[in-house]
């Protein structure tokens, strides 16, 4: 394979490393309130777009059907609201006898409490063909759902309590989620049959988008003044954040891949991102409502703030090695059917 077809081939995953590093280089401009307006074009626009994208090339019955997946939909809800933050209190007690910073420590338990993204886990579903349709329904019902339950899981783990606006995040939600999927469905009625015959790139461009959040959300993190903590506290923060989403990621691989599961490949993609990842768009308007007053409310938001990115580039970084499985395990399970 010459160097521009493997250049082709593997264009996301050195698209990843690009923004990273520029990022890295020039963080002023892909933050909050910098030249690109992140607050703007992706909390609105690109998520948006991401989902009107995901309502137009998704086949209406498809996304019937996947509603009425109830098996599959409790058990990433399940382990996203109650499991993963109750594993993650087991963890940080054993954690608390070491000398890591304890304000990054309730930092990891609110990491545990956030509901999924309503992004991410979809564009990367998306990337390996995996059961987009249930992907966007769990990311877009766990966001509703962790905006009633994730205060109430702070309140238990961390005796944290507040009032918080859910009609504002609701509408937030509405707006960007569910009004450009129902356009995207709309769009597909009139537009099917050229949209069959032209099989247009829909895949490439989700995973254009997710570069633009890769990119705004290592801007992000390289310009918090937070992260500029003892550094033998961040990078153990940093190892953990990987080595848990690397267990959770693990666990819920050989759950769903049981013979006696009933999940299909495409449908396993789907619960290992939607199950493992954590929404940091609704994640920090909930940390400063709900720890508002706190001096540490920085350091709180660190494991959060690295989590996100860390999800998405670990996952990123998944995506040749899902598909291929993917592809590698339909083939019989089809024939099986």
């Amino acid at each position: 394979m010459g160097m521009l077809a493997r250049i082709r081939k593997e264009w996301f995953i050195i698209g990843i490393v690009a923004v990273i590093i520029l990022a890295k280089l020039e963080p002023s401009v892909g933050v909050k309130g910098g030249p690109l307006r992140p607050e703007v074009t992706i909390t609105y626009l690109a998520v948006s777009a991401i989902f009107f994208n995901s309502g137009l090339s998704l086949r209406t019955e498809e996304l019937a059907s996947a509603v009425l997946h109830v098996r599959l939909h409790v058990l990433v809800q399940g382990f996203t609201l109650l499991l993963f933050p109750l594993a993650m209190c087991l963890l940080l007690r054993l954690l608390a006898l070491s000398s890591i910073n304890p304000w990054l420590l309730q930092g990891l338990q609110t990491v545990g409490c956030m509901p999924p993204p309503v992004s991410s886990a979809v564009i990367l579903t998306k990337a390996v063909g995996g059961n987009e349709a249930a992907a966007i329904f769990n990311s877009a019902f766990g966001s509703f759902l962790g905006i009633m339950v994730t205060p109430m899981l702070l309140l238990l783990f961390l005796g944290s309590s507040s009032s918080v606006p859910f009609s504002s995040i609701f509408s937030q939600l509405f707006m960007t989620v569910v009004v450009p999927l129902v356009l995207g469905q709309l769009c597909r009625r009139f537009l099917r049959e050229c949209l069959e015959r032209r099989k247009l790139p829909f895949g490439a461009f989700s995973s254009a988008v997710l570069l633009m959040i890769i990119y705004t959300t290592f801007c992000d993190t390289f310009s918090n003044q937070a992260i500029e903590l003892d550094h033998f506290s961040l990078l153990l923060t940093v190892l953990i954040i990987f080595s848990i989403q690397l267990s959770f990621m693990l666990l819920m691989f050989a759950l769903c891949t049981r013979r006696s599961s009933g999940f299909t490949p495409a449908d396993t993609v789907a619960i290992l991102f939607c199950s493992t990842h954590k929404s940091l768009t609704l994640g920090i308007p909930m940390l400063k409502i709900v720890f508002e007053g706190y001096e540490q409310l920085s350091v709180i938001s660190v494991p959060l703030l690295i989590y996100h990115p860390a999800q998405i580039l670990l996952g990123s970084l998944l995506v040749p090695s899902l598909r291929a499985w993917m592809t590698s395990r339909q083939k019989p399970y089809l024939l099986v059917k």
